[in-house]
């Protein structure tokens, strides 16, 4: 049928959708400003060709807004303009507010990047372009056909991560089932055209009509021939080229005839996929899930390039991405949301707005990939503090107002300590918190006076004493309150980390009051003004000088500084784990670059210094420092890695808690070596294993181990690191280990015997893109990793994992009031309960987002189980009552009629769905 299809189209006129555009790296290998400067002399010219007739058609701002939001900081005249093009269709906008690398940022970003972009095309008068245009991303996420169906966006057009097909249309398949009908770009992606006809990549040919026409004819011959349905697509949009006249006149000029069988008219990418719907069940081609294959060889040339190296390179960047997410989807937005409800706080939209502006103007490829030059990278610190800044400003005011609205007053020698929890379940489980007592509280020394301890006692939310490991104290450290009505006033306090157990309700609160220590009446030159506060220190967890156990697991530091973790539940031993693995590496921020001439050095007979930090009944701490003799860097000249090896040292802090399920570890490397990656094995024992886990924005991903048999005959070979998160697992039928880590995006299974799961540290290189060589590639500098180890029986908890990583990134976070701060807090008249949630989840569904959207609120969950799952929310009285309850598109426009919302309200979530339930006032 296709093939009738295909000669029936051959012989009467295709129409072509000619589409204006240009591709837009906002900063790479020039930066921000200097891109931008092009970028205004750009937008210029078009605005002018439009004005004055030239241009007969729109232009199409590459599918992100933000290059209309750049350009008016410089020529704020001219906005009027560009809201009447946007208005009459002349400027097709949007939908995206950059295009972000999706491997790199988390889902819920992805929902407020598409969001922000499609507002801000509103914001100027026009109609948001649903064309989903992902033209030169790294590859895509399994679950961005459903993210894309969620915006009314109903095709898409892709290139890199998908290998060169017969048909240059295909059927994406999600995660979840949903189905994208999308064009694949040709040969050389959306600069095919601007390479083969506008002969952009050969800088001394000069426009020549007679050859431009006989490179037009050719260039739609080939674009038909892969073309199985009537409608065709040219695209031009190459990387920061401007129009050229000469060029876009000719291919207008054309008309339909034998000679020239193609109309061509100058259109959106929106007009090409409304036809391409129409013809969406003649595309016969599917591919499912995640689309991360890497360049081919192919015979025409095709140059797709997956470029995989970008998820360990300049690893602050993705550090501190992690870092902004959590503060503003698991504490700024959830706790706000908090506070309006209970003590009618307004909500900070403003505030929130700013700080994900900011975030997400680090979120391009090229960008959050950290493959630009030195100066993008430094741009992005900038932004991401503004970020931290707006953010931590506004969950310390939402916390310290449900703080001061708990009932009841403070006395002098008190301290209220409202402790947050930013997981959707209730937590029972030893906590670290470090208090900040006033510095004149009273102390007690131990023996004839060699150390100042502050004595202070701790009682939980029903008025019982709490049990307590001192961990740290630093002593005198400066404060400043902030008055609205009078100048800033510094204090001091003492600031000691305990380790306690807590129960805090799930996404809410708990209240501590501390207590100043008992004056004491005894007298005398050595007499304790203050009595002692104790608990006992013994039994401790440590089992010998290097190791620990509590009831669940036991650890022991092997001499090279490796650790054996059994499993005392299950019986099984893990061996070797945290093995460091350090190998050269020449690349750049784009690929890891394996030299021939390598030498992998591993840590298995480094030497290593343990000392035990900590060891109490709830908690014990050993600091492992591992020193490793590298070479110096890789001597390219020779193309070998030095001769001279220096050490590195490389220091562990490994924790267990009593009654956990996991093994802490924080790792922290002082970087003096060049030209390495460094990676962490944590070997599973699961030797019949074939794939693993590994979580994706709202999704778990099975991988096959190893590598495909045929890596080697690639253009581009395949790597062993790919894509997670938070979290990567192996398992087989009574065994299995997770490694969760917190801002470390690649991981690898390794297919040897014990199958080790391979965490990528960080790469340091020194190329960088259209330079010589830049220095702060090879990152050296102080560098600290946090990861958990999670031995495991069969199947892994997806739900659980995912938990895991969000409480490793946010942590848990405190207010702490006094009777002066009580004064300066509390506003109105809520007497709220010294504990209270604001909402429960049960089942196996991940709680991404609770914020104010409007005077609404909304609630975002994930299915990440390959099966329908039932979960039941549990939500507080402020959140349900008086509101009605509906389901809503990721625009917040209703899937179906609003329901009287109940305190308690089920639902089934089908495999791999997102699910956003809006809360309305009626």
């Amino acid at each position: 049928m296709k093939k009738a299809s295909a000669k029936k189209q051959s012989a009467q006129t295709r129409k072509v959708h000619y589409v204006l555009s240009t591709h837009w790296d906002r900063e790479w290998y020039q930066s921000f400003q200097d891109f931008r400067r092009r970028l205004v002399h750009l937008l210029d010219r078009q605005l002018d060709d439009i004005e004055r007739g030239a241009l007969k058609g729109p232009f199409t701002t590459d599918g992100q807004a933000i290059i209309l939001d750049d350009y008016l900081e410089i020529r704020p005249q001219r906005r009027k303009q560009i809201e009447q093009f946007a208005a009459s269709g002349k400027l097709n906008i949007g939908p995206w507010y950059v295009l972000p690398d999706e491997w790199l940022v988390s889902g819920e970003s992805i929902i407020r990047n598409l969001r922000l972009g499609r507002e801000i095309a509103r914001s100027y008068g026009g109609t948001p372009s649903s064309a989903g245009f992902v033209c030169d991303l790294f590859g895509h996420i399994s679950q961005l056909p459903q993210i894309a169906q969620g915006f009314g966006i109903r095709a898409g057009l892709v290139w890199r991560g998908l290998e060169p097909r017969p048909s240059a249309h295909i059927i994406w398949r999600g995660a979840d089932g949903t189905e994208l009908p999308c064009y694949r770009f040709g040969r050389a992606g959306y600069c095919d055209y601007s390479w083969d006809v506008r002969r952009n990549t050969e800088h001394r040919v000069t426009f020549d009509k007679a050859k431009a026409l006989q490179d037009l004819k050719a260039f739609l011959d080939k674009e038909a021939a892969r073309s199985d349905i009537p409608p065709m697509l040219l695209f031009d949009g190459g990387d920061h080229l401007e129009h050229e006249l000469d060029h876009y006149n000719l291919l207008l000029e054309q008309k339909p005839g034998n000679d020239f069988p193609y109309e061509i008219i100058h259109s959106t990418l929106d007009a090409y996929l409304e036809e391409l719907l129409d013809h969406a069940s003649e595309i016969g081609d599917v591919v499912e899930g995640e689309l991360r294959e890497p360049g081919a060889l192919s015979g025409d040339k095709d140059q797709q390039w997956l470029i995989p190296g970008v998820l360990s390179s300049r690893v602050w960047i993705k550090q501190a991405n992690v870092a902004c997410q959590s503060l503003l989807c698991q504490w700024a937005e959830p706790f706000s949301v908090l506070d309006s409800l209970l003590t009618g706080a307004p909500a900070p939209h403003g505030f929130l707005d700013v700080a994900w502006r900011w975030l997400l103007q680090n979120h391009p490829h090229d960008s959050i990939c950290g493959c630009s030059i030195d100066e993008v990278h430094e741009d992005m610190k900038y932004r991401f503090a503004q970020t931290q800044q707006i953010a931590t400003g506004q969950i310390d005011e939402s916390l310290r107002s449900l703080a001061a609205s708990v009932s009841g007053s403070i006395s002098r020698g008190e301290l209220r300590a409202l402790v947050a929890n930013p997981l959707p379940r209730t937590v029972d489980e030893i906590l670290s918190v470090t208090l900040q007592l006033p510095a004149q509280w009273g102390s007690y020394q131990e023996f004839f006076g060699f150390e100042p301890k502050p004595a202070f006692r701790i009682y939980d939310a029903d008025g019982n004493e709490l049990s307590y490991q001192l961990l740290t104290k630093k002593m005198t450290q400066g404060k400043l309150r902030i008055n609205p009505v009078k100048y800033p006033e510094p204090y001091k306090t003492n600031d000691l980390t305990v380790a306690v157990r807590l129960k805090i309700p799930a996404l809410g609160y708990t209240t501590l009051t501390v207590r100043e220590g008992i004056k004491s009446e005894a007298s005398g030159p050595i007499a304790p003004a203050t009595l002692p506060t104790r608990h006992p220190l013994s039994p401790g967890l440590a089992t010998s000088e290097r190791s620990m156990a509590n009831k669940r697991l036991s650890v022991t530091i092997e001499s090279n500084g490796t650790l054996t973790l059994k499993d005392l539940h299950r019986g099984h031993t893990y061996s070797r784990l945290l093995t460091f693995e350090d190998c050269a590496d020449i690349g750049d921020g784009w690929f890891h670059g394996q030299a021939v001439n390598d030498q992998v050095f591993v840590s298995s007979a480094a030497q290593a210094d343990v000392a035990m930090v900590h060891n109490g009944p709830l908690l014990c701490r050993f600091r492992v420092r591992v020193t490793m003799n590298l070479p110096e860097d890789f001597v390219t000249d020779r193309g070998v890695r030095s001769e001279t090896l220096i050490p590195m040292v490389i220091e562990n802090l490994v924790t267990l808690r009593a009654d956990a399920d996991h093994v802490e570890i924080t790792t922290t490397v002082d970087n003096n070596i060049r030209d390495h990656r460094l990676r962490v094995l944590f070997p599973t024992g699961a030797s019949t294993a074939s794939t693993y886990l590994a979580d994706g924005a709202f999704d778990v991903v099975e991988r096959n181990i190893g590598l495909p048999q045929n890596h080697h005959l690639g253009r581009e070979l395949a790597v062993e690191g790919t894509p997670q998160q938070s979290w990567t697992a192996v398992a087989e039928d009574n065994r299995g280990l997770a490694v969760v880590s917190c801002g470390l995006m690649e991981s690898a299974v390794l297919d040897f015997t014990d199958k080790p799961i391979a965490l990528t540290l960080f790469r340091a290189t020194r190329r960088t893109v259209f330079t010589d060589g830049q220095p702060e590639g090879q990152l050296q500098e102080r560098m600290s990793f946090n990861y958990r180890l999670y031995p495991m029986a069969d199947e892994p908890d997806r739900r659980a994992l995912c938990e895991a990583g969000v409480e490793l990134a946010s942590g848990f976070r405190t207010a702490q009031l006094t009777e002066q701060d009580l004064a300066i807090y509390r506003s109105g008249k809520a007497e709220l309960k010294p504990a209270m949630s604001m909402l429960l989840l049960d089942g196996p569904a991940i709680l991404s987002s609770v914020r104010s959207v409007d005077n609404a609120v909304e609630i975002r969950l994930s299915n990440p189980c390959n099966k329908k799952v039932a979960v039941t929310l549990e939500l507080a009285t402020q959140l349900w009552k008086g509101r009605s309850i509906t389901s809503v598109n990721f625009e917040s426009i209703p899937k179906g009629p609003a329901k009287k919302a109940a305190q308690q309200h089920n639902l089934t979530l089908g495999p791999k769905e997102i699910v956003t339930l809006r809360y309305s006032p009626q």
